[in-house]
């Protein structure tokens, strides 16, 4: 120890959380740079979104694929957490459903950017994209069984099928005349049972 001020059992722990506060605050900042200008966005662009400096993204993240993959995970972590949430806070299976649809589209539009960048520059890509399914298929899996079990959507509805329509749903989300939020709204209302 000689002096370095280190403790035993942990006077790093504060600048660990603080370090992983961070890192995240700039996947978030980068997330939703990412959403309004490309995943080609500035560096400097993503900085001032989080409230930093150029260099702190640079030490996080030390090449843009990094900072990519880092996005790509995170946004699928959030969405796969948010399913059980919506589902024990929401009025309704249903309106759950809806409201974990609206954050995967969210991840889907920047999702279709990393993707681009992934496929031609990556090698890690194909990891990923199973990564993707093997978290959110069992989420989304989760919230269609409940809708269904309380009555409010069909019960025939495979949560690949679903999340592969809404993929095919926001591809055309980068042209302004294009609503895809729109187009996915009438699918899942589409979900409803007949009554």
């Amino acid at each position: 120890m000689k002096g370095s001020g280190e403790c035993p059992g942990g006077a790093d722990r504060p600048k660990r959380a603080d370090a992983r506060r961070n890192r995240e605050a700039l996947l978030d900042a980068a997330a939703a740079v990412f959403v309004r200008s490309g995943v080609e966005a500035p560096v400097r662009d993503i900085a001032a979104e989080a409230g930093v400096g150029v260099g702190t993204i640079y030490r996080h993240f030390p090449k843009r694929a990094d900072l990519i993959i880092g996005v790509f995970r995170h946004q699928v972590e959030a969405c796969a957490g948010a399913g059980p949430a919506l589902l024990a806070a929401g009025p309704t299976p249903y309106a759950a459903l809806g409201e974990w649809i609206d954050l995967f589209v969210d991840f889907l539009v920047t999702k279709h950017g990393l993707a681009a960048v992934l496929q031609s520059d990556h090698a890690g890509f194909g990891t990923l994209h199973d990564y993707f399914l093997d978290r959110l298929v069992p989420v989304c899996t989760e919230l269609l069984d409940a809708a269904a079990a309380a009555g409010e959507i069909r019960s025939d509805v495979k949560a690949l099928d679903l999340m592969r329509g809404v993929g095919n749903l926001c591809v055309g989300a980068d042209d302004p005349r294009y609503d895809a939020r729109r187009m996915v709204e009438l699918l899942i209302a589409g979900l409803r049972r007949p009554r």
